[in-house]
């Protein structure tokens, strides 16, 4: 008689990590992001709605990182810096510990990213109104100098290019994590689930 797999499961040695929704704001915010970057100057119409995608999944994965499931939490994946080098001087070592959850350093890079994309798309939404006289805030910011509009667009360019680097950053730590402990990270963001600790 066949008995009936957990709803949680797909194999006997997987488990489900990521959630529906973590997984749908991750490849969102892909999307969205470069969708914005690509076309900063001359679509200014898709970028800015773009950038209101990013800030509004942000929004939105806030909110899961206090109420979500486990693995989605804060709690879960944001430790203190002593943890996170030690995290890197043994991944340097090729000796990792495994984690179902972000690691240290993919903790951290989640935050790092969240951050730089909250200060890119904060400063965007300033700019269009000041810059374009358009957006929510463009009623506030409409009188304006030139100092400002240039100083907003240096700091919007420059979290936009930093967010790029920690972006490309995550994808060699992901890289690096997937050969270390033979795992293929980039399919568990897509199915949602990876090997169970114990199997490591």
């Amino acid at each position: 008689m066949m008995t009936k797999k957990p709803a949680n499961t797909t194999h006997n040695n997987e488990v489900r990590v990521w959630d529906p929704l973590v997984r749908l704001f991750h490849w969102f915010l892909v999307g969205a992001f470069f969708l914005a970057y690509l076309t900063e100057d001359d679509f200014i119409t898709i970028h800015s709605w773009a950038g209101y995608t990013v800030l509004g999944l942000l929004v939105i994965r806030i909110v899961w990182g206090l109420i979500g499931t486990r693995h989605a939490r804060f709690s879960d994946f944001v430790y203190s810096p002593k943890n996170i080098l030690i995290f890197l001087k043994d991944t340097l070592a090729l000796r990792a510990k495994r984690y179902l959850g972000h690691n240290p350093a993919g903790g951290a890079m989640v935050i790092l990213l969240m951050l730089s994309l909250i200060a890119t798309t904060v400063s965007g939404v300033v700019l269009f109104g000041v810059d374009e006289g358009q957006g929510p805030l463009a009623s506030w910011v409409i009188n304006h100098e030139n100092f400002w509009a240039e100083m907003l667009e240096e700091v919007h360019e420059f979290f936009a290019n930093f967010t790029l680097f920690l972006v490309f950053v995550h994808v060699a730590g992901v890289i690096v994590e997937s050969l270390i402990h033979r795992e293929n990270l980039i399919g568990a963001m897509f199915s949602g689930n990876k090997r169970k600790l114990d199997d490591a």
